[in-house]
């Protein structure tokens, strides 16, 4: 007798994804009381816009065969060895930081550090970065990075038009920056009424009339070029400077902070992060200590303890867009916290002493090359130069390029006549020898290397040789082997909760599984190696993955174009509002400058209303958390006239699917306006509902929050839009609206995450995650509302994907506040869910679709067990002062010593019973926000500290 055996793999993905098994599901819905999947979903989605998805509900791909198929893509795009520069270099990026950080699920998929007792490990290594951005570029004080160079220069400029007292204008930009830092510039400035001005400055007779200046140090082509008395004439006109400069050439050259530049900012990518076809990468943003409150982006700083002993935490979060709304200087949400780390740990294991090492290298066999150039008959333009040059080439240029190409090289095409070349720490003498052959004629004696080599001179201009120290630190001068440099991101990762270890349960958010099947090809060569400029034939398998993924997207979403671009969910809001602002000056109704927005919005939304020259208006919720659809249309009406956009988040930033949002849409429409769907939620909707087919004009995607690219402890986060196809002309990069990432596409090397869970999951498996989504949310729900009411749901009593839960009562009942239950769970083995957002006092839960429910179920225990323990300060059974929420999270350190507090030992740090067998043990207490704003510092301690200590 034979036994039937299966001849085709079955798609073991989907049930690898989502964690409740058919079982668990069953008894999931019982709770809720509903008796299938269908019949929930029927009862939460609003008949309004059911049976709008177009997702068509295909089986997905195995994982195996996922991969072989994106393998074959790899495959089309071809590796040739880039001397491009502009900006992107290749690097080596060091073994033991490719393992230990980049490809290591504790660093990638944990969260940004807002609950600080739980992020004292990638703290640490923020707080690296910062003080490795202070010291190279001899400025004050640094921020825990941005999304790319370009994006920190736009930011440097509104700095600069905010703080100096010159009240021109204009913004003068030498034609030495970067082409693509010149493209965003101008698409930064536009909507805010700035003028850029592009020249040379040394042609510049007057700066009277501009607020600021942006140089390039060494310059785009590569001089370098003295601008310190440039510097001393803008400040005497009232003007700010800001300088972006190269990290590698700043441990040669003087850093701009010591010829008194006001901002210093570049790109961090040659500190050991993959090229990646452009990102994602950490751009840096120093400044003085004076502007520090006016700084974008996050910055870390050192504060102490409840023990009084020194802990890491997000300082002056009172900057951040979320609390400052449209007054926010910037609507920066992400940063590139895994990118920034990466870089931070290249300095450490390297050391000054090795990255100066690493930067002598590179400029002498730049002077090698150069020499054998002029050697060849060439004119190289630069008399003073780092590791780039441009070269006046005595042979056509398209012969050049011919040659270099049969070479499989990249050379920088600057003009018809001129070609750049740069180098970088992975060439070596034959790098050299086959440039040469490149620019050679046929027939022509190549130069003698080790001649040249013998005496060749430095080609650095001797009045900016760096004369300072830098990164004296105790950090960057220990961890240079790799047993040490393993054992000490080893420590910082143990330090830390993420994924990893425990569930996320943050709403809005969305820290679903990021597979690793979906990571493995994001340190392939065929996509990490490949210069964003690099030459359309070398790309296509990224051209094919891109056109492929916006194809997904469109399918998943209902629109009918998508750009990639966006490296941020902030950048795409805002290139989706400059695609809305676009359209109407195309048809004649520019002045249409009026965003409505609701009170329960996300901060960066009216950040980013700001941003694109818009005026908000606030349009009012009722108590269930909807819109005010009276309030909406009588705001509609009153300026019908200049009525751009409404912005509304979907399903409501309140976690439910409001039953009016196509009522909504119309009233939008009928007065003229666009409507922008906010899409931080949309891991509710896909194959269920599509915002492009119920009333949406525009979509920002977070791919680092529905489609499974991993948060990287803050970043990177990559945000396109989709779009109607009226729309679609103005998308980012096409013609009629600028850029608003520095590469064509962004983040693109973390695009094969978001493909890779695509394929794998299919349109079923797509759908099904919604549904499991909004199943564990009400199953969470009903579980705790007889503990913590739950503060909104929809018309049937139930929630989306996430739920509030209402701590506000506890305060009165018992003085234990919102911040004192995330605290406390902190001892149970959870990171908190967010905190006060959308609404103080509360707490947003969002399960996701990956959890099991076995780990729903140890969350629903851990808080159900500090409601009792809420319970029992309230009957006088704990004291209102002295109880274990008021001192969560505890630490191992409590475990010895004197024990003074009225409750046990046991109680405070086991809990539960089960915690004996596996506990998180926080490395500090509970954080004092207030010392460290008043106590600023970011930076590590200097030597002198360790010496006197």
């Amino acid at each position: 007798m034979t036994t039937s055996i299966p001849l085709t793999t079955a798609n073991e993905f989907i049930p690898r994804h989502i964690g409740p098994r058919d079982n668990d599901i069953e008894a999931m819905l019982a709770l809720i009381g509903h008796a299938s999947l269908d019949a929930l979903i029927d009862s939460v989605v609003p008949a309004s816009i059911k049976g709008s998805s177009v997702l068509e509900l295909s089986a997905g791909q195995g994982e195996n065969e996922a991969l072989a198929a994106i393998k074959a893509i790899a495959a089309h795009n071809q590796l040739l060895r880039n001397h491009i520069g502009q900006g992107y270099y290749p690097c080596h990026t060091p073994a033991p930081i490719l393992r230990n950080l980049l490809e290591n699920p504790a660093w990638y998929t944990a969260y940004t550090p807002y609950q600080p007792e739980i992020s004292q490990g990638r703290l640490e290594a923020l707080l690296n970065f910062q003080t490795l951005v202070s010291d190279l570029t001899g400025m004050d004080i640094a921020n825990a990075s941005l999304l790319d160079e370009a994006t920190a220069a736009a930011e440097a400029m509104t700095f600069c038009k905010r703080l100096a007292k010159n009240k021109a204008p204009a913004f003068f930009v030498s034609r030495d920056c970067h082409p693509q830092t010149l493209e965003v510039l101008q698409t930064r400035a536009r909507p805010l009424g700035i003028e850029v001005v592009i020249g040379d400055e040394a042609t510049l007779d007057s700066l009277d009339g501009y607020f600021g200046l942006l140089l390039q140090y060494p310059a785009s082509t590569g001089a370098v070029v003295d601008h310190r008395a440039l510097v001393q004439r803008a400040h005497a006109a009232g003007a700010l400077v800001a300088v972006a400069a190269d990290l590698l050439a700043l441990t040669l050259l003087t850093p701009p902070g010591e010829f008194a530049a006001d901002v210093v900012l570049g790109s961090a990518q040659r500190f050991g992060v993959p090229l990646g076809y452009g990102g994602p990468h950490a751009a840096y943003f120093a400044t003085r200590d004076a502007f520090k409150r006016d700084m974008p982006g996050r910055l870390v700083g050192l504060s102490i303890d409840r023990f009084g002993k020194p802990a890491l935490r997000l300082a002056m979060q009172t900057r951040e867009q979320h609390i400052r709304r449209e007054k926010a200087t910037s609507n920066i949400c992400t940063a590139q916290v895994l990118l920034a780390n990466i870089a931070s740990m290249y300095a450490v294991y390297h050391g000054p002493r090795g990255l100066r090492d690493i930067a002598r290298r590179v400029h002498r066999l730049t002077a090698i090359l150069v020499k054998g150039l002029r050697q060849l008959g060439h004119r190289v333009e630069q008399q003073h130069f780092f590791d780039s040059v441009s070269v006046l080439s005595a042979r056509p240029v398209a012969e050049v390029l011919a040659a270099a190409k049969a070479a499989r090289l990249n050379l920088r095409m600057i003009d018809d006549a001129r070609l750049g070349v740069s180098l970088d720490e992975t060439c070596e003498q034959a790098s050299v020898e086959a440039l040469w052959q490149v620019f050679a004629t046929a027939g022509q004696a190549l130069p003698d290397f080790a001649a040249l080599a013998l005496d060749v001179e430095d080609c650095l201009p001797v009045a900016l040789l760096r004369e300072s120290a830098f990164l004296q630190h105790e950090v960057f001068n220990r961890y240079h082997s790799e047993t040490e440099l393993m054992r000490y991101l080893r420590r910082l990762a143990d330090k830390d909760l993420a994924l990893d270890r425990t569930m996320i349960p943050l709403g809005s958010c969305t820290m679903k599984l990021n597979a690793a099947s979906e990571m493995i090809p994001v340190t392939w060569p065929e996509f990490g190696a490949l210069h964003p400029f690099a030459p359309a034939e070398q790309t296509r398998g990224y051209r094919q993955l891109t056109d492929e993924l916006e194809a997904m997207l469109c399918a998943a979403t209902g629109y009918d174009a998508v750009s990639l671009q966006p490296n941020a969910g902030s950048q795409g809001e805002y290139a989706g509002l400059l695609a809305i602002r676009a359209y109407h000056s195309s048809r004649g109704e520019g002045g249409r400058d009026v965003c409505l927005i609701p009170s329960s919005a996300h901060g960066t939304n009216p950040a980013t209303a700001q941003m694109a020259g818009l005026r908000v208006v606030v349009v009012a919720c009722d108590e269930r958390g909807n819109v005010d659809v009276a309030d909406l249309r009588a705001k509609a009406g009153e300026h019908r006239e200049r009525l751009a956009a409404l912005m509304i988040t979907y399903p409501s930033t309140h976690g439910v699917f409001e039953d009016g949002i196509t009522r909504i849409c119309e009233i939008v429409h009928e007065h003229g306006g666009q409507v922008y769907i906010d899409g931080a939620n949309m891991n509710a909707m896909v194959g269920l509902c599509a915002p492009g087919r119920f009333g949406g004009d525009v979509s920002h995607l977070n791919l680092h929050k529905t489609f499974c690219i991993p948060h990287g402890g803050g970043g990177p986060g990559v945000g396109p839009i989709g779009v109607k196809a009226h729309l679609a002309p103005f998308l980012p990069g096409r013609g009629k609206t600028g850029a608003v990432s520095a590469a064509p596409y962004g983040s693109a090397s973390i695009l094969p995450i978001t493909w890779m869970y695509i394929r794998m999951m299919g349109g079923a498996g797509l759908k099904r995650a919604s549904q499991l989504a909004i199943l564990s949310a009400n199953y969470v729900a009903r579980r705790l509302e007889a503990h913590y009411p739950v503060l909104y749901a929809g018309e049937n009593g139930l929630v989306a994907h996430e739920c509030i839960l209402d701590l506000r009562p506890l305060k009165d009942s018992s003085g234990i506040s919102v911040e004192d239950v995330a605290k406390r769970l902190v001892d149970y083995g959870f990171h908190a869910p967010t905190m006060s957002f959308p609404v103080a006092g509360t707490l947003m839960v969002e399960p996701t679709e990956s959890e099991s429910k076995e780990e729903l179920d140890r969350f629903c225990e851990a808080m159900i067990a500090i409601r009792e323990e809420v319970r029992a300060v309230e009957s006088g059974g704990l004291d209102r002062q002295d109880n274990p929420l008021k001192n969560a999270p505890h630490t191992a350190a409590e475990l010895a010593g004197e024990w003074t507090h009225a409750y046990s030992r046991e109680l405070a740090v086991y809990p539960l019973t089960s915690l004996r067998e596996s506990k998180y043990w926080p490395p500090v207490g509970r954080v004092d926000n207030v010392y460290g704003d008043r106590n600023l510092a970011c930076a590590c301690p200097p030597v002198s500290s360790y010496q006197d200590a």
